[in-house]
Formats: structure tokens, C-alpha cells, sequence
């Protein structure tokens, strides 16, 4: 599983990190280039591939890849 978020698209909305089940996201420690910290996800391996990050995302900053 891979999980790809877009750090330019990203606006710190936090919906991925509060609608995850599995609670595979946190928030960045690094500044984006917005001055905005980013969701990054951390707990990969807890992902089983709902997607409900992927669709929730008002800017499709995330991709969920099944590998």
C-alpha cells in the first residue's frame, strides 16, 4: 500500500486524519510551502485501502495506491 498526499494541494483541513478508521494519518512537523503543516501518513500499514482519505480530500491532494 502506498499513500501519496500532494504537499502543494494541501491546506491542513485535517478531514483525512478525522475520517481515517484506522487513524493512519498525523500532521507534518515541516511547513508546506503555503506556511501550512500538512497531513503525511505515518501508520501505512494499518491501511486497508477504504479510501475514504482519498475521497473526503475537498482537493484531491491524496492517491491511494493498492500495490
Amino acid at each position: 500500500m502506498e499513500i501519496r498526499i500532494d504537499e502543494k494541494l494541501c491546506k491542513g483541513c485535517y478531514i483525512c486524519i478525522n475520517f481515517c478508521p484506522r487513524k493512519v494519518f498525523t500532521i507534518s512537523n515541516e511547513l508546506n510551502d503555503k506556511g501550512i503543516y500538512p497531513s503525511k501518513p505515518e501508520k501505512v500499514e494499518l491501511c486497508t485501502y477504504c479510501r475514504i482519505c482519498e475521497f473526503m480530500c475537498p482537493d484531491q491532494a491524496i492517491v491511494v495506491i493498492k500495490k
